[in-house]
């Protein structure tokens, strides 16, 4: 600005010029200022011109533009204000035509009606006064030394004083004197003329640079500013609908509290406006509200008078706030309330005292039950206290502490929630706000708390648990402490290794021995996690304890279980026989149970809570419930042949239904659920028709559930059952022997199919399922030299029915991919092995008559066996079937459906209606 200096010295007009044409332009104005406008006595002509040049259609102005330009700009162009006042400051800003006509041009811009022009002036305007206040205190400072030197002057004696020094410093006092009231009047000018119309703009942008200009003039120049006729526009503007706009009032009002020699001239803000800001505190703006609450705290450390006990009682209720840096400053002045006390007393004493003190105000908030907040609104400022383990066990370890059973209960929730803070940091459920990334000195600091809380509570964690070991809620808290510890501490590999098992575990066993409440179980679960890994120093010696825990228990539960089922046999009626299947049924269902019931943990798990119990039934215990299945509910004849020969009989034909179909129901849960593979449903879909009557609802709700899970692998199954059926019954027919009961004839494998068909609804949601049904027809189908016909072609038969739900481009798919394997190996198709081809290809190509056309099939005689029969829905007397033992049977079970577990009740409850899951206990 040097070269400015030196122009505006030789030709000012037009050095004048190019200056108001700079803020012209940087307003976004692409006119120009001539010298004629600039003669103008009216600065409204400069203006007028300078609205018609400016681009209103261009919604943005360098000011505003978002990105490095703007900030860049803004910086910039803040920057240039201050300099040029800086170089003008000696010379030639004292010339009454400078400052005039820059003044008088930002004033008349920064009232325009345009934005760009009203906002770009009025910052330029305000950090001009910025600037003078600057210029102002460098002549204060001149003018008090320059007094300082008369003073000495004036001291001499008569023969070392010279008159003509102290002319010229009187002279000089004068001439600074002057100059300062020249640039407070340029002050005052622009208070009034920009800063007086523009702190109440509509625009939040210039309220802002008003507030925040404001609160830098009060604190520099506070003989002038720092008065109540300017304080009250802060005190106003505090009420602003802008939340940034409320942000600089309170940052500038930091700012003039944090300075002790300002706070005399602020107490009667302080009483006017106290209760705006503790109501700021609550401010819906979170950076708002913080900053206030920090406020808040300058003001209690300067007058313990200024907030009143009610005050404190509202503002330290933010201790809990869901925003950690509102709770931290809340802390801060919970802890700053407390922390003079007793500063004459011992360390522990005075620790002792503030413990009593955030105890007392603890229990008397009643607002929140969570310590672990409290902590973490504490940690910033009071972390020395908190993380004082060594006096806090000491205090817990005292006979008489001098604290009741509530507040030491409190005290050790404080001591688990520090040593938690100290190891994990301050994340918590539901309160957001902390660092998300820890720099290398807090991971320094953390690393060197966990190892001091390590080694000192390894020894007196012990003593703590039994000393509380008859409180299961302080001594469930107590045992979570382990799970903090540093996995590796050299000082513990050599005496507290060997103090851990022999005081902490054996402590630890004792107490879940005493209680058995979820909380303890769950405390002392997560803690032999934690001891147990891999990477901790003493874990050999903690999982032979947990070894030797959990043994002791299973033999307490097998002398239990053994001991139930020699009772339940003892008083049994029923004979030796019904002994061994009530012990089969039990043992049956509680596998099922426990099966179950670990399905239900792994949906409920937490992911932050370690690692799930992991558990996959072995394919041999698989196959093991499929054959108890099939062994005691698919047995004797079908409920089609079954008689009422009397009321007894009837009652006791009930009772065994309703315990076939529990066995069923638990079995079913299990595919569902996903502990067995869905594979294993295949056997139990093959007596959909055959057990309708009793069985029928709860498999084709399996087939609905299985469905929805996966309905590509739900149609494997399906498909794995026809085939398996089909197998079954071409075995028996080349062995040529006698007809086993378990096996269907040909028939019924159709309408089996059939029935299978008419599970599949929508066409083009099951589109791809059908296809893959027809896709799975791979070996078997074509000739071999040996095998002059396809061994199993007579399976296209049962697929067939399948057909009738395949889309039109799919039949033409398949129907093409049939032909092109088939076409080379077939001979003749007159011949009548070849029948079942033929069937398959009309239902492909959706013959209208598909019996004409298999009229001659007689693959259906070869395969069906002379005893038997086609599987019917009649009785062969013509009866239908009597369902009125189902209805009965329905009753009972439904009237037994709440004993089914409440987190599987979305299971139970869903569907058509039917009682899928019949309680397994």
């Amino acid at each position: 600005m040097t070269w400015y200096v030196e122009t505006y010295l030789t030709d000012r007009d037009s050095s004048l010029l190019d200056l108001i044409s700079f803020f012209i332009q940087c307003s976004g104005c692409k006119g120009v200022v001539t010298a004629e406008m600039c003669q103008s006595k009216d600065d409204s002509d400069v203006m007028s011109k300078m609205v018609e040049e400016l681009d209103e259609d261009s919604v943005e102005y360098p000011l505003i533009q978002s990105g490095p330009y703007g900030r860049w700009f803004h910086s910039e162009f803040c920057e240039f204000v201050s300099v040029l006042v800086a170089q003008c400051q000696h010379s030639i800003i004292f010339d009454s035509y400078l400052m005039n006509t820059l003044i008088s041009l930002l004033t008349e811009l920064s009232n325009s009606y345009v934005r760009a022009f009203r906002h770009t002036c009025t910052l330029a305007a305000v950090k001009l006064l910025s600037s003078l206040v600057s210029v102002a205190l460098s002549l204060s400072v001149g003018m008090e030394n320059s007094q300082k030197l008369y003073e000495v002057q004036k001291t001499k004696t008569t023969r070392q004083k010279s008159t003509p020094q102290l002319e010229k410093i009187q002279k000089k006092i004068t001439e600074l004197q002057e100059k300062r009231a020249e640039i407070e009047s340029m002050m005052d000018i622009i208070f009034k003329g920009v800063f007086l119309k523009r702190y109440r703009d509509v625009l939040p942008e210039i309220r802002s640079i008003c507030m925040e200009e404001l609160g830098l003039w009060m604190k520099l120049y506070s003989s002038a500013f720092l008065t109540d006729s300017y304080l009250k526009y802060m005190g106003w503007m505090m009420y602003d609908k802008i939340p940034d706009v409320r942000l600089k009032c309170v940052l500038s009002l930091q700012g003039l509290y944090g300075d002790p020699l300002l706070l005399p001239k602020l107490d009667l803000f302080t009483s006017r406006f106290k209760d705006r800001m503790i109501s700021m505190t609550l401010d819906k703006d979170n950076e708002v509200a913080v900053q206030t609450m920090k406020l808040l705290v300058l003001i209690s450390k300067i007058s313990e008078d200024v907030l009143s006990p009610e005050d404190y009682s509202q503002l330290l209720q933010f201790v809990f706030s869901s925003q950690r840096p509102l709770a931290a400053a809340a802390g801060e002045l919970l802890f700053s309330r407390y922390d003079e006390m007793n500063e004459e007393e011992a360390h522990k004493q005075q620790t002792l005292a503030r413990l009593k003190a955030l105890l007392q105000f603890y229990q008397e908030s009643e607002l929140h039950k969570h310590v672990v907040y409290l902590v973490d609104s504490l940690w910033d400022c009071g972390g020395a206290l908190l993380k004082d383990w060594p006096t806090l066990t000491s205090i817990l370890l005292q006979d008489s502490p001098g604290l009741t059973q509530a507040e030491e209960a409190v005290l050790v929730e404080i001591l688990v929630a520090s040593v938690r803070q100290a190891s994990e940091g301050p994340a918590l459920a539901g309160r957001s706000g902390a660092k998300k990334v820890m720099s290398a000195k807090e991971k320094k600091i953390q690393i060197d708390d966990c190892t001091k809380l390590t080694e000192h509570l390894l020894l007196v964690l012990p003593k703590l648990i039994t000393k509380f070991s008859g409180s299961w809620d302080v001594v469930a808290s107590l045992m979570k402490i382990p799970q903090y510890f540093l996995p590796e501490v050299a000082e513990a590999e050599n005496t507290q290794v060997c103090m851990l098992p022999t005081l902490g575990l054996t402590g630890m066993g004792a107490v879940l021995d005493l209680h058995s409440g979820p909380a303890v179980l769950e405390a002392a679960a997560r803690t032999y996690l934690s001891l147990c890994g891999e990477e901790m120093s003493w874990f050999s010696v903690t999982r032979a304890a947990r070894d030797s825990l959990v043994q002791r228990w299973v033999d307490q539960l097998t002398a239990l279980l053994e001991g139930s089922l020699q009772v339940k046999c003892t008083i049994s009626l029923h004979g030796q026989k019904y002994v061994d299947i009530c012990t089969c049924v039990c043992a049956f269902l509680g596998v099922c149970d426990v099966l179950t019931a670990h399905s239900y943990q792994l949906h409920l798990w937490d992911p932050t809570s370690f690692g799930p119990l992991l558990y996959t039934p072995s394919p041999k215990l698989q196959r093991a419930l499929l054959t108890f299945v099939c062994m005691q509910v698919f047995v004797g004849p079908d409920c089609d042949n079954q008689s009422r020969a009397s009321d007894t009989s009837e009652v006791e034909r009930l009772e065994d239904l309703h315990r076939r179909r529990n066995l069923l129901a638990a079995y079913c849960k299990l595919i569902v659920h996903g502990v067995l593979e869905m594979s294993m449903a295949a056997e139990i879909f093959m007596y959909y028709m055959k057990y309708y009557n009793d069985f029928g609802d709860i498999i084709k709700e399996t087939m609905y559930r299985t469905r929805q899970i996966d309905k590509i692998e739900s149609a494997r199954t399906l498909v794995l059952c026809l085939q398996q059926l089909f197998v079954r019954l071409k075995k028996e027919q080349e062995s040529g022997g006698k007809a086993h009961p378990g096996v269907q004839t040909f028939t019924s494998i159709k309408e089996l199919a059939r029935r299978y068909v008419l599970t599949f609804g929508d066409l083009v949601k099951f589109r791809e399922c059908i296809v893959m049904i027809h896709r799975l027809v791979e070996g078997g189908f074509f000739q071999t030299p040996e095998t002059p016909t396809p061994p199993y072609l007579s399976y296209l038969t049962i697929l067939s029915e399948f057909s009738s739900k395949l889309l039109k481009p799919d039949k033409k798919t398949v129907f093409s991919y049939l032909q092109k394997h088939t076409a080379e190996h077939i001979i003749d198709l007159r011949q009548e092995c070849w029948q079942p081809l033929i069937y398959y290809r009309a239902s492909l190509l959706a013959v209208a008559e598909v019996e004409d056309a298999v009229s001659n099939v007689s693959s259906d005689k070869k395969l069906y066996l002379p005893n038997r029969s086609p599987f019917s829905k009649h009785k062969p007397d013509g009866t239908t079937p009597n369902t009125a033992s189902h209805k009965s049977f329905y009753s009972i079970v439904t009237s037994h459906l709440h004993l089914v577990p409440s987190g599987l009740q979305d299971l139970t409850n869903s569907g058509d209606g039917f009682p899928f899951f019949a309680p397994c206990n």
